[in-house]
């Protein structure tokens, strides 16, 4: 893997952490029953895709 490729994939790492650490937030702090469980789902497929960008390091 090139350094750029490498550049890449930690740029997405971060991305990812990012927006996982958001959605958990968000999920946190709504009422809304349907808008919770929408941040949460969304947090675990954040999470999945940091896993999958970590198994490519």
């Amino acid at each position: 893997m090139s350094p750029k490729e490498l550049n890449y994939i930690e740029d997405a790492l971060g991305h990812e952490e990012f927006l996982k650490t958001q959605c958990m937030n968000a999920a946190q702090n709504l009422q809304d029953l349907e808008l919770k469980a929408y941040a949460e789902k969304m947090q675990k497929q954040h999470e999945k895709l940091f896993k999958d960008f970590y198994s490519l390091v």
